[in-house]
């Protein structure tokens, strides 16, 4: 494929509790970052593809942690915008036997959900893209982030992927 795939959404914090405990059965919880878009932006990386991650994060260390860890997987960050509070947060507890996995979402006034529509420059982010992949989850998030989903147009000729949540 030539050109750059663009992938659009909200990555966040992923608090896991240890193995199979439940959540705060032990004081540890091992922190990394997910969200559907940028793992398919990881993924894709990981393929070899020109991949850029388009979102809005916060100014702070825990969001510069989250763009390091998409550098360090291929994954070009130059086009995120820096605004907002704070990044959404989910909690992991793995199933065990017939306990089933649970995921509970803190992702209110996050940095997406509160970002000015305007805030991102489309025509620039779209420049050389041949590919646009986006969650429905994004929009769902907020009002702002609907809106701001709405001003995503694709280049024409550049093809669309959209993953409907499945819950």
């Amino acid at each position: 494929m030539s050109g750059r795939v663009i992938a659009f959404g909200e990555v966040m914090l992923r608090l896991k509790s240890p193995g199979f405990e439940r959540l705060l059965q032990s004081p540890i919880l091992e922190a990394t970052f997910g969200g559907g878009e940028a793992n398919v932006a990881v993924s894709l990386a990981n393929f070899g593809l020109d991949v850029a991650y388009v979102t809005v994060l916060p100014q702070n260390a825990i969001a510069d942690a989250c763009i390091g860890y998409l550098r360090s997987r291929g994954v070009d960050t130059s086009l995120i915008v820096r605004s907002g509070e704070r990044m959404g947060i989910y909690f992991v507890e793995a199933g065990a036997a017939q306990r089933p996995s649970q995921v509970l979402y803190d992702r209110a006034h996050s940095a997406i959900a509160s970002a000015d529509p305007q805030s991102l420059d489309w025509e620039r982010i779209f420049t050389g893209a041949s590919w646009f992949h986006v969650t429905g989850i994004t929009p769902a998030i907020s009002q702002n982030a609907t809106d701001l989903s709405a001003l995503a147009a694709p280049v024409p000729g550049a093809s669309l992927t959209w993953s409907r949540p499945a819950r």
